[in-house]
């Protein structure tokens, strides 16, 4: 049996999500100062420069890094399917308002992986987590700041952020078996 495939957000749907938490990020954050967005790769970091882009567009520059969590991830050794990823934060991190960007939240664990991985490189001022759809069932007491969309779902279903080939996000899809 095939699976069902609901599209959730359509691509003006996901401009919209982007762009509201855009609004949100630079709202609580009183501007761009001392602002920079960390994508976790890949998913993340595509929706990262999305967000990065619409910031600039409203307020101003902000600095873009990208993070690879793969060694920080604590299922490292029940999977076999290990491909790394490289991390690229060309600036600093110490009294930075770091905003983690990931294109779903599920149980927590890639995102505490990220905050591992940031703890590592330097001592931000804080670190916010922005996050384009929040499906539930967290494992770990994470909570996003921004979300583009809540959308319970059960474990067996999965939800798809798709992108086209400029890795900009064009839709979501909810896939149940």
């Amino acid at each position: 049996m095939a699976a069902e495939v609901i599209e959730i957000l359509d691509s003006d749907g996901v401009n919209r999500a982007l762009t509201r938490i855009a609004h949100e990020i630079l709202e609580h954050n009183k501007g761009v100062e001392d602002l920079v967005l960390i994508g976790i790769r890949t998913g993340g970091a595509y929706l990262a420069a999305q967000l990065q882009k619409k910031i600039a567009e409203i307020e101003g520059d902000v600095q873009l890094g990208i993070i690879d969590v793969t060694m920080y991830r604590d299922d490292l050794c029940s999977r076999n399917d290990l491909s790394i990823g490289q991390t690229d934060i060309p600036f600093r991190l110490k009294d930075q308002k770091v905003i983690l960007v990931d294109d779903v939240l599920f149980t927590g664990r890639t995102i505490r992986a990220a905050m591992g991985a940031v703890m590592d490189l330097g001592r931000p001022r804080n670190i916010q987590l922005a996050i384009l759809v929040d499906r539930g069932h967290r494992e770990l007491p994470i909570r996003p700041d921004y979300i583009g969309r809540n959308l319970p779902t059960s474990r067996h279903e999965q939800i798809k952020v798709d992108f086209d080939d400029q890795n900009i996000a064009q839709a979501v899809h909810l896939l149940r078996n």
